[in-house]
């Protein structure tokens, strides 16, 4: 297993709205890893013991500068919530 799944926490209005309960985080993961791998990952990594995790694949937006158009990068989001009483360090 590869501590490489997770690239980075997500931080945006959204993910701290969520973040404000103190057991909800969020990460862009690697688009093929699955639940058990990020569990295991975000376990490793920070010393916590995972509750649930959720993940999406977010979907390109168009956009545009100048006359070119272009998408953006897709990504898998995680949304994990912890145990309660864990914490992660931001």
């Amino acid at each position: 297993m590869d501590l490489n799944i997770i690239y980075s926490p997500v931080i945006t209005e959204k993910s701290s709205a969520l973040a404000e309960d103190g057991k909800t985080y969020v990460f862009k993961v690697d688009k093929r890893a699955n639940k058990t791998q990020i569990k295991l990952a975000i376990e490793k990594a920070f010393g916590v013991k995972v509750k649930s995790i959720n993940t999406l694949n977010t979907k390109p937006k168009k956009k545009r500068v100048g006359k070119y158009t272009g998408l953006t990068k897709t990504y898998k989001k995680a949304i994990v919530t912890l145990v309660d009483g864990q914490t992660i360090e931001m």
